[in-house]
């Protein structure tokens, strides 16, 4: 059951409750953490199709004379993404740090932010600081978020009324969510987010949907996506291990203010040109010797490594994971970790497991044959 405290309930809570959800907090938010297990919400996802509910997700509107304050507040090129698209770049500080990762999805009537729920304000504060004139406006608790994730999601979406007809990944389109009857269409929206958005996007590596729709349709949505044969709900557990499994990062583990995008391997969404905040030190950061990498690391024996572990290469410590799970997907223990330079590919390291050494590769992710776009 929810706790007593301050954390705040998603428009779904009395849904996740109703089908067993253990309810845990995340980022000031009461969240499903498993409905019964893990790794059967992960094998649905892998093999069939999984439901999340996102709304804890930090997400706001810049429209009017937004363009310049985006432009200013994140690192990828927002003059270069086309209506109907979205991308996923960062949010830096003066430094050059990361202070989150992000996606931007461009609209008719302007643009949808969606950051980590806990870099909010941070976000939003970057926005507001840049140049022109931009009208930001919050929509949490007004709208649902949730993602429709797994080889199976164009049925389950179609089957509940939402047209993903064409879509290519990272595609968006503007939504106006039917409470039964045929698919959905696209319309303008007058009032900004308006009816809601559809984007083909994810956090899982699987083909996906990622629906924003306002919280008083947001149960219909998500009762008529879990009627249709093969899917599940799934919640936080499942959704960590699915993207750790792809090797994407997370906040406050393999991204942070201390880490700058060279380091962490997302230099493709840094346009080093467009004046970002923090450019001149992203860019310095790049140019200087690498130190330390972002590597994945597959134990080669029983064992489960976590995050905060020492690695080591024979006597020598060359960092430490920052992530790590068993994956169900290959049938082994895996983990990211920031390790020295000089550590290659294809090494030998061990983890050091509560005191026990475990023996590891060094590796490039994803660790799984999984592929968004397909």
């Amino acid at each position: 059951m929810p706790s007593d405290g301050p954390h705040r309930q998603t428009p779904l809570a009395d849904r996740h409750l109703q089908l067993g959800a253990k309810m845990t907090p995340f980022a000031g938010w009461e969240m499903p953490l498993d409905y019964g297990s893990v790794v059967a919400e992960h094998d649905a996802v892998r093999t069939s199709c999984g439901i999340f509910d996102l709304s804890h997700l930090g997400m706001f509107t810049v429209t009017g004379d937004g363009v310049p304050a985006l432009q200013y507040a994140f690192t990828n090129d927002i003059e270069r993404l086309s209506t109907g698209r979205a991308h996923y770049t960062l949010c830096c500080d003066d430094d050059g740090g990361v202070v989150d990762d992000l996606l931007v999805y461009h609209l008719e009537w302007g643009y949808l932010v969606i950051c980590n729920a806990a870099n909010l304000d941070a976000v939003r504060a970057s926005v507001a600081e840049g140049p022109g004139s931009p009208d930001i406006a919050d929509h949490n608790g007004r709208y649902v978020c949730i993602a429709v994730q797994g080889p199976q999601s164009p049925r389950v979406a179609l089957s509940a009324g939402l047209d993903v007809h064409g879509m290519a990944f990272l595609d968006c389109r503007s939504l106006a969510v039917p409470t039964t009857g045929p698919a959905a269409s696209t319309t303008q929206s007058a009032d900004g987010l308006g009816g809601g958005v559809l984007a083909r996007s994810g956090y899982t590596g699987e083909r996906g949907y990622e629906l924003v729709v306002p919280a008083e349709r947001g149960g219909d949505l998500w009762d008529r996506l879990l009627a249709a044969d093969g899917v599940e709900p799934a919640g936080l557990g499942a959704r960590d291990l699915l993207r750790l499994e792809m090797g994407y990062p997370l906040h406050g583990h393999e991204l942070h203010t201390g880490i700058t995008p060279a380091e962490a391997g997302v230099w493709f969404a840094v346009a080093t040109d467009t004046g970002f905040r923090g450019a001149e030190a992203v860019r310095k950061a790049k140019q200087e010797p690498r130190t330390r990498r972002l590597r994945g690391l597959r134990a080669t024996a029983r064992g489960v490594p976590r995050a905060d572990q020492i690695v080591r290469a024979g006597d020598r410590e060359v960092g430490r994971t920052t992530s790590g799970s068993f994956s169900p997907t290959v049938g082994a223990g895996i983990a990211l970790a920031y390790v020295d330079a000089d550590v290659a590919l294809d090494d030998d390291v061990v983890i050091d497991v509560r005191g026990r050494d475990l023996p590891a590769v060094v590796v490039r992710p994803p660790f799984v044959d999984a592929d968004p776009r397909d």
